[in-house]
Formats: structure tokens, C-alpha cells, sequence
């Protein structure tokens, strides 16, 4: 479903013309609620009466109402804003609350307080998230069509900053929901390239002769059970500046487990295991759309993991992309298999850091639950994925990685093990050490540090099974994008 346009408008709350009309509330010392802003008597006075009605404003509170006289727009929607300070976090969660209250219709208008380009492009872009519909479905609803800011003096940078995230996030929600028997690899490919399409992007697929001649045997091992044989698209984009950020993401486009075949409850969903790959894809376009001064590589490596007569054996091994060796022993770790082939051939471009995204573990989920994604790596790249994170409102938590882990992967028979069978602790952590290995150095020297690196397994809250939340809707989030739109920001700033 496309997104709603977003422009700013400098009317009044009362002369705007509109559907619907946005109005914050929050509540009042005297225990009652109040309006937030100027937003004229007759709405102030009208804001000051819905405490009879329950309302508290408390934050992504929301109901709404037939405009009162004196008011042009044909209903409101209220939305708690709750105590406290009044932060870009809190407007965009207000704001997509109100939006998925809107339901369908034709022209929202946001009368919410913004003082800065920050708190705009924040209302824009959580209204505009909130209002997703996956349009899939025959019977989807339209959604919003327009929405509008009644602000004065926002820019049409933070417009465009908005747009761009909220079609990013589309885009990875779209392409998430996607039931799998309509998007294989090949089909994640060519959206790939489609979405690239008419922007300073150069982007390459390699089928699986031009893998199977680069190396590249994490990738096809995954891929050999399917009989849709597996990519890896490479996007490139080169906005100047002396920043190289190199971004990988897992593609596994629907992840039976292989040989190692997942019980059936837990099969189900596993269409969005090309989360990560989804993520990297619309993060690299939105960087693009923004020109960006910062050079920004995007590697997606994408196959279906599946069983069959030709499908991976545990005690295969595999040579990867380098020349390196893993005995596989869990055909349901399969996603590190993929990553690591592409984190290789990220490093030989030398980037100044990888960052790589994936629907990696279910012990992401039981460690950090469904909001948090878990983060690991480097300390530098941390920090800068953690402002990074702070900035766009997503939750990041940093995690170890404990060196006698490393131990627990020591194979008679290859130079590393993709899994130990039987041990249930620290998966999250030992998937990211095995991913670790694969890390390539700053140059040519053996003993040249490695290229930074941090690693986000967003396992939990790439997938909403709960109630919509603020700018969340059920099913694929779209997280990460945003915060990486916003670390590629902060390099293009060096």
C-alpha cells in the first residue's frame, strides 16, 4: 500500500479543512484533561469536556469525535500525549496512534505541537507509519490518502526525511508479508531491483553459477534443498564523502529448517526470515533518495531453506566464501551460513565498518523479548548504532561476546562449527561469535585489525504478534530501518 503523501500546511485547527483533525491532549493538575498547543476556544474548551467522556491523556490514548461548531473539519481524533516532556519519541508515537485511529480516510490534519524539525519530521513520520495497510489482501482497506502538518515552519527537508523512512519501512513490511510461495529468491531479487529502480544505485544478482564460480558455499548449501535456487544481490550506492558503510542482511525466504526440520507451530512465520535482507534493501534506498554524501554497500545473500533428497546434511561441510571451512551440524542455523559468505565479501571491499541485520536466533526472543533487538560487535560501531538507534526511537540493547564461546565451535573436521548441538545457552551470543570469524581485516597485513563490525539480531521485534502499538502494526515492524538510515546520516557527517 503506497504511503500516505505528507505535506505541511500553515492553517488554523479550526479553518482546515479535513476528514479528520489531530488534536493532542494530556492531563490537567486539576485531574481533568487539557489541550496541547494553541488550538483555538472553541477546541480548547471542547479538549477541556472529555475527561466526562474517560479520557485521561495518557500517552496513545486515542478517541474520536464529531467536530464541535466552530470547527471546519468534519471529526477529530484525540490523542494522549501523557506527562512529561514532550520529545520527537513521544510525538511519533502519538501520532501513529492517532493515524491507526483515523481508519480510512481521504485527508488527516495534525494539530500536534512541534517546535523543532525534529518534532516534525517525528509527527510526519510516525502518522505515516502509523497509517500502513499491507495491500496484498482484495479486500484491504484504502487507509489514509493525505496527511498533513499545520505547522508554518517546517522545512521541506524534514518532509522529505519523513517520507523517505516511512516508504522504507513500507517497503520491508510489504516485502515481509509477502506470503513465501510468491516470493522466492529469485522474486526477492527482482523487487530488489525495482525498488532500486531510477535511483543513483547500481545493483547486481548473482544466479547460482556466478556463486557457485565466486565461492560462495554458505549461500548455496542453504539453498540446495529448494528448487528455487538462491541470489545474492548487491546494491551499491556512492553518494561522495569518505565514508564506506557496508550493510548485509539474511535473506531466507522461507525457513523450514532443512534437514533439521522445525516442529510445525514453530514453522509458521518463517516467511520473515528475509527480514534482514528486506531491512538493508529499503534502508540503502532511502539513503539514496536522501543523497546522501556517504558511500553505502548493501549485500543481500537470499535462498529458501528447505528439505529434499539434494538438501544440506548435518556433518556436511561447506567452504565458504574465502576458503574457509564449517561443518555443519544444525541445518536450522542456517541464516549465519548465508551472512557469513556475504560479511566476507563485504570486507574484501575494505569498508570503514559492516553492519549486519538478521532474524537470527530464537534466543534473541527469550533474552530480550519482542521490542528489543540485541546488538553485538565492536565497541566504536556499538556506540554509533546505539545513537543511532536513540535518534530514530527504536530499542537496541548491547550484548557480549564471552571469548570461551568460541571454544563450543571447534570442529576435528573444518576450521569452525556452525552450532552445538544440545547446548541451550547464550545462542544469540554464540551465533554472533561465529559470525565474528568471518569479519575481514583492514588490510593486507595478518595482523591488521579487523574491520568494525556490530551485528543486530532483531528476531524479537521484527515481528509484532501483539496489538498494534503507536506507529506498529501487527505482523512485520519494519524496525532497524530507521536506525539505519540514521547511522549511514552520521557517517555521511565524518
Amino acid at each position: 500500500m503506497p504511503v500516505p503523501s505528507l505535506a505541511v500546511n500553515p492553517s488554523s485547527p479550526l479553518d482546515v479543512e479535513a476528514d479528520v483533525l489531530v488534536v493532542a491532549i494530556e492531563p490537567a493538575p486539576d485531574g481533568g484533561v487539557r489541550a496541547v498547543g494553541a488550538l483555538g476556544t472553541a477546541l480548547e474548551e471542547w479538549a477541556a469536556g472529555l475527561a466526562a467522556a474517560g479520557h485521561t491523556g495518557s500517552l496513545e490514548e486515542t478517541s474520536r469525535h464529531v467536530a464541535p461548531a466552530g470547527v471546519r473539519a468534519a471529526s477529530i481524533v484525540a490523542v494522549g500525549l501523557g506527562r512529561g516532556d514532550r520529545h520527537p519519541d513521544i510525538l511519533r508515537l502519538a501520532a501513529g496512534a492517532a493515524a491507526r485511529a483515523c481508519g480510512s480516510v481521504d485527508r488527516v490534519a495534525l494539530a500536534l505541537p512541534v517546535t523543532s524539525e525534529a518534532d516534525a519530521q517525528a509527527v510526519l513520520e510516525g502518522a505515516a507509519l502509523g497509517a500502513y495497510r499491507y495491500g496484498g489482501r482484495p479486500s484491504a482497506s484504502a487507509g489514509v490518502r493525505e496527511i498533513e502538518l499545520l505547522d508554518a515552519t517546517t522545512t521541506t527537508a524534514a518532509v522529505e526525511r519523513a517520507r523517505a523512512s516511512a516508504e522504507a519501512v513500507a517497503l520491508v513490511r510489504d516485502l515481509v508479508t509477502t506470503p513465501p510461495n510468491l516470493l522466492g529468491p529469485s522474486d526477492l531479487a527482482a523487487r530488489a531491483e525495482a525498488a532500486a529502480e531510477g535511483l543513483p544505485i547500481t545493483i547486481d544478482v548473482l544466479t547460482e553459477l556466478e556463486l557457485e564460480q565466486g565461492g560462495y558455499g554458505g549461500i548455496l548449501g542453504v539453498g540446495q534443498g529448494s528448487a528455487r535456487p538462491p541470489r545474492l544481490v548487491v546494491l551499491r550506492y556512492d553518494g561522495g564523502g569518505d565514508q564506506h558503510l557496508a550493510l548485509v542482511g539474511k535473506g531466507i525466504t522461507f525457513d523450514s529448517g532443512g534437514l533439521s526440520l522445525k516442529p510445525a507451530g514453530s514453522m509458521v512465520g518463517m516467511k520473515y526470515d528475509m527480514t534482514g535482507a528486506a531491512t538493508v534493501l529499503a534502508a540503502t534506498v532511502a539513503i539514496a533518495r536522501l543523497a546522501m554524501p556517504v558511500k553505502v554497500t548493501a549485500w543481500l545473500p537470499i535462498a529458501e531453506n528447505l528439505p529434499s533428497g539434494t538438501a544440506l546434511r548435518p556433518n556436511d561441510v561447506l567452504t565458504m566464501r574465502g576458503g574457509g571451512t564449517v561443518e555443519v551440524l544444525n541445518t536450522d542455523a542456517e541464516g549465519r551460513l548465508v551472512l557469513a559468505d556475504a560479511i566476507v565479501a563485504a570486507s574484501e571491499e575494505r569498508p570503514d565498518a559492516i553492519v549486519d541485520v538478521a532474524t537470527l536466533t530464537g534466543a534473541a526472543r527469550v533474552a530480550l523479548g519482542e521490542r528489543y533487538a540485541g546488538l553485538m560487535g565492536d565497541d566504536e560501531i556499538i556506540d554509533r548504532v546505539r545513537t543511532a538507534a536513540a535518534e530514530s526511537g527504536e530499542l537496541v540493547w548491547p550484548m557480549p561476546l564471552p571469548a570461551e564461546l568460541r571454544a563450543l565451535l571447534t570442529t576435528d573436521v573444518a576450521d569452525i562449527a556452525n552450532a552445538k548441538p544440545g547446548n541451550t545457552a547464550a545462542g544469540m551470543l554464540l551465533a554472533a561469535v561465529f559470525l565474528r570469524e568471518f569479519v575481514g581485516r583492514r588490510s593486507d597485513e595478518a595482523d591488521a585489525p579487523r574491520i568494525r563490525w556490530a551485528h543486530l539480531d532483531i528476531a524479537g521485534p521484527a515481528n509484532n504478534s501483539g496489538s498494534p502499538f503507536g506507529y506498529t502494526p501487527k505482523g512485520a515492524s519494519g524496525v532497524m530501518v530507521r536506525t539505519l538510515i540514521a547511522l549511514a546520516e552520521g557517517f555521511a557527517t565524518e
